[in-house]
């Protein structure tokens, strides 16, 4: 019998030995790696998009307001609502889209913007220098607006954009902010033609365009109270409540996802949901996992005969959104959110003015929607009044409607 030998057999095993060593460490940095790796994407996930520098609507205001020349001055504030990230803004502009009742011809519009930060000082040829917003600090800018021609009664509004470019962690990153600013205010001494509905007359009220930099309370106190008696209802409208309250987006701001493109498919053309841009608004309302659920719940339903289940499931955004073209301009270019809170809104409103109020959305299909209402109104009372729709679904600029109650026989 041959003889075995044993070395051989020892340097084999240990050569096994490290072999298994190595992969065990490799392994082990592998999984490192992954681990590692994990906490990375779970950490970018969690924080998202860093470069959080906001900027408000503001406060304006007409510091010239002359038959031939109007100067519209806003200061607006930048915001840098991260916890410890410097955010760079390297340019900022705006630029105007003026909206009349008559031709714009021989009008000129001028824009400048004003770094108003310390030691900032503004340039002669209007360039913006760059400038860092140090985290949880703030900077103001002023937005002059030189408004010029032979004729600027017709002038109804401006809308303004402020186009700025924030640079940081996440990189170089667009934005735009939107702000409308009226410049036309209906007297609120003039007398609306009232209109008998049977159990009530109504008083559509005229306004100026409502935009992010009103108040619901100041709007009613300006145009109901002067003109108001005892026992009227004010009835406003939720869409330019959502619009006071900023609650609109511009499609080039928002990102439809997997869901929202592939929902949106199954829903009627004259859905505001219909489109991806309309679907995505609900999706980050409620969240992509909810409207994939009442979707295919709702799909289910319908087959067997009950419609309208996806929106009791996807809650009550998904009926009040208001896609591209569904309200005046220039918010015809937005999807505008249903209101948040009306319920504390009108209970406000009759804190301050002592009338009942309510929230509401009608349109010219005799189809009325309450959304809230203090507790001293009749809920089919106020739809009777309303079912003929009298605010108007055109551009009549009567978003308020005073419902003056008719004694019963």
């Amino acid at each position: 019998m041959p003889e075995i030998d044993y070395s051989k057999h020892k340097i084999l095993l240990a050569v096994i030995s490290v072999i298994e060593t190595l992969t065990a460490g490799v392994a082990a940095v592998g999984a490192l790696l992954a681990l590692g790796g994990l906490g990375l994407e779970l950490n970018y996930r969690r924080k998202g998009n860093v470069n959080q520098l906001e900027l408000t609507a503001g406060e304006w205001h007409l510091a010239i307001n002359e038959p031939n020349r109007y100067l519209l001055i806003g200061e607006m504030e930048f915001r840098n609502l991260t916890q410890r990230f410097e955010v760079m803004l390297p340019q900022v502009r705006a630029e105007v889209k003026l909206l009349s009742d008559g031709s714009l011809d021989g009008i000129t519009c001028q824009t400048k913007v004003i770094p108003c930060h310390k030691d900032a000082t503004a340039r002669p040829d209007d360039y913006w220098f760059g400038y860092i917003v140090k985290a949880q600090k703030t900077t103001k800018i002023k937005v002059s607006i030189d408004i010029q021609g032979q004729d600027l009664t017709q002038l109804q509004s401006a809308w303004v954009q402020v186009h700025y470019t924030t640079y940081g962690p996440s990189g170089r990153i667009a934005k735009i902010r939107h702000v409308v600013v009226p410049l036309q205010f209906p007297s609120p001494d003039t007398v609306p033609t009232a209109r008998n509905v049977g159990v009530a007359e109504v008083l559509p009220i005229r306004t100026h365009i409502l935009t992010e930099i009103d108040d619901p309370i100041a709007i009613v106190k300006r145009y109901v109270l002067p003109r108001a008696q005892k026992g009227d209802i004010v009835a406003l409208a939720e869409t330019p409540l959502a619009l006071m309250q900023g609650r609109y987006r511009h499609p080039s701001e928002v990102k439809p996802g997997w869901a929202a493109k592939r929902v949106c498919l199954f829903f009627l053309p004259t859905s505001s949901l219909a489109t991806a841009c309309g679907m995505q608004t609900l999706v980050d309302v409620v969240g992509p996992w909810r409207v994939v659920a009442a979707f295919a719940i709702g799909a289910v339903a319908k087959v067997f005969g009950k419609p309208g289940v996806f929106y009791q499931l996807a809650g009550e955004q998904a009926r009040l959104i208001d896609d591209v073209t569904g309200t005046l301009p220039p918010f015809d270019q937005f999807i505008v959110l249903g209101p948040e809170n009306p319920q504390q809104v009108v209970e406000q409103i009759q804190r301050e003015t002592g009338l009942a109020a309510a929230i509401v959305d009608a349109n010219d299909l005799k189809a009325v929607k309450i959304l809230a209402a203090t507790s001293d109104l009749s809920i089919t009372f106020l739809e009777q009044a309303l079912r003929s729709n009298p605010a108007g679904n055109a551009d009549e600029r009567t978003p308020v409607v005073v419902i003056r109650p008719l004694p019963q026989k």
